[in-house]
């Protein structure tokens, strides 16, 4: 197997500079490393990862090589790979099939190269490597203990193929964590995609009206930080409970098509397609930004925005302008893709301090208990998520309290006494 594909691997001392400076702020993760070189819980194991190839993610892959796996790793998405940090890990020892601008041919043929280092287990961000094990690549999936899940998106692929009876090997749904949707969907989202906004278009954010499309977990801090930041903020659901939270937590709550005649910054992130189509553009003001947050670049619906377009051109890095036939324009961040990835660094390093914390220490419980799992979708053990906290709290110098024995006896007796 070909050791990497890199753009450029002279780039490595740039990469290795991101990913130590990620690292003096992943307390966490440093303390797990220090566990798995004691341990070697991956001794002989092969670990495949398709995930986000910046400096947080390579510092991951790190920690699984010192716990004894064969990494190799590619990207989950073409823009947010950094070519550097790629470089650097390839020059650490680690297979990178990745480059930033990958074409879909080129992406695909990344994906299936990491798995021919046929893996015992495999990190997933978006289910794309889980995808290629049971089409195109099924015959490798009879190697597979299991893995670990990083997205909403990737666990609503599982989930549809645990209903159908197609899971072929046990996934544990990271993103289902308390450690993980509480802090990196909401805090980590909500920063890094203003972060990635307000660098690429330098505009004021205070004052603007941004329309939220979905109020999950991640849509929930989009809003909050679009709310301190000064904007007005509006809220389209289509789950009637999260429309009602929204309502309470204090945003404008309206149909899409609505929102699309009052936004100045559109910002999608439901894990569904077609989001913001023909008919909404069709509504929105001269000068409309549009940016997704979701996984895959099918919120934004690109071909009907082309389609209504006279021209397009660039008009500033990762902003794209789309003129419609009446002198309207529509500016598109990122090429419709992750922006707070494709057009910024991603979440904060110590947010995914947290969430890969909870993805070394899932996949080690896959490992360890590959012989009693069954092929379906679990969550994160209870025990590793409080681990999780207790390690960060620690990290930050926190102490709390405990119940005291008499406490525990009261809260599990069912007589009160």
């Amino acid at each position: 197997m070909q050791d990497y594909l890199v753009r450029d691997i002279n780039l490595a001392p740039g990469g290795r500079l991101k990913i130590d400076w990620v690292r003096v702020h992943m307390p966490v993760l440093n303390a797990i490393r220090a566990e798995f070189e004691r341990e070697k819980p991956f001794a002989g194991v092969r670990v495949a990862m398709s995930i986000h190839l910046e400096a947080k993610t390579a510092y991951l892959a790190e920690v699984l090589k010192a716990g004894g796996a064969e990494v190799a790793i590619s990207g989950s998405n073409p823009l947010s790979t950094q070519d550097d940090v790629a470089a650097a890990l390839a020059a650490a020892g680690i297979h990178v099939y990745a480059w930033h601008g990958a074409t879909d041919r080129e992406y695909t043929e990344h994906l299936v190269k990491v798995l021919e280092i046929r893996p015992h287990v495999v990190i997933d961000d978006g289910g794309d490597l889980v995808h290629l094990l049971h089409t195109r690549c099924r015959e490798l999936a009879s190697e597979v203990a299991g893995g670990c899940e990083e997205t909403t998106t990737g666990v609503s692929r599982l989930k549809a193929m645990e209903r159908e009876g197609k899971l072929l090997f046990p996934m544990i749904a990271v993103n289902d964590a308390r450690c993980k949707f509480l802090f990196d969907n909401r805090y980590g989202t909500g920063e890094s995609v203003w972060a990635g906004i307000m660098r690429t278009t330098n505009l004021l954010v205070a004052g603007k009206t941004v329309v939220v499309l979905g109020y999950g977990w991640c849509g929930r801090g989009v809003a909050m930080r679009a709310a301190g930041l000064g904007a007005r903020v509006v809220v389209c659901e289509v789950d009637p409970v999260r429309a009602l939270e929204a309502y309470m937590d204090g945003y404008l709550v309206m149909k899409s098509e609505q929102a699309a005649g009052v936004g100045d910054i559109f910002i999608t992130v439901t894990g569904c397609r077609d989001v913001l189509r023909g008919e909404h553009f069709r509504r929105m003001k001269d000068g409309a930004i549009l940016a997704n947050a979701g996984h895959f670049d099918v919120e934004i619906n690109k071909p009907e925005l082309a389609a209504a377009a006279v021209s397009r051109r660039v008009v500033r890095q990762n902003i794209e302008e789309f003129t419609l036939p009446d002198g309207r324009r529509i500016y598109l961040l990122g090429e419709g893709r992750l922006v707070n990835l494709a057009a910024g660094d991603g979440h904060p390093a110590e947010i995914m301090d947290m969430s890969f914390a909870l993805q070394a220490l899932s996949a080690r419980y896959i490992w360890q208990n590959k012989d009693r799992l069954a092929p379906r979708l679990y969550l994160v053990p209870a025990e590793l998520d409080r681990q999780v906290a207790e390690l960060k709290l620690s990290s930050l110098g926190i102490e709390i309290d405990r119940l005291t024995p008499q406490q525990e006896t009261y809260i599990q007796s069912w007589q009160g006494e």
